[in-house]
């Protein structure tokens, strides 16, 4: 919701492990607009400043995760492959 000084206040679930909620307010950065995590958010996912996090669109909203859920998909495809064709990888590796 705007405020009379151009503030917008949002809040995000951040689910890790429990759910938890916190209300976060949008601040200008320069010509954009974001957001400041609080020590104890970036400390639950394990994030650091220069992390990367991905948003996902949920049916209830959004999440925030320091994971990227395509990049999991591709990385157990690739094990899988890994596993089934370990001797030519092997040959390969020569």
């Amino acid at each position: 919701m705007w405020s009379k000084t151009g503030e917008v206040s949002i809040t995000f679930v951040i689910t890790y492990q429990q759910s938890i909620m916190t209300t976060l307010k949008l601040t200008q950065i320069g010509n954009s607009v974001g957001v400041i995590l609080p020590k104890e958010i970036l400390r639950r996912l394990k994030l650091e400043k220069g992390d990367t996090v991905f948003v996902t669109d949920v049916a209830n909203g959004i999440t925030l995760s320091p994971y990227d859920a395509e990049f999991e998909d591709q990385m157990t495809a690739a094990r899988d492959v890994m596993k089934r064709r370990r001797q030519v990888l092997r040959e390969l590796a020569k």
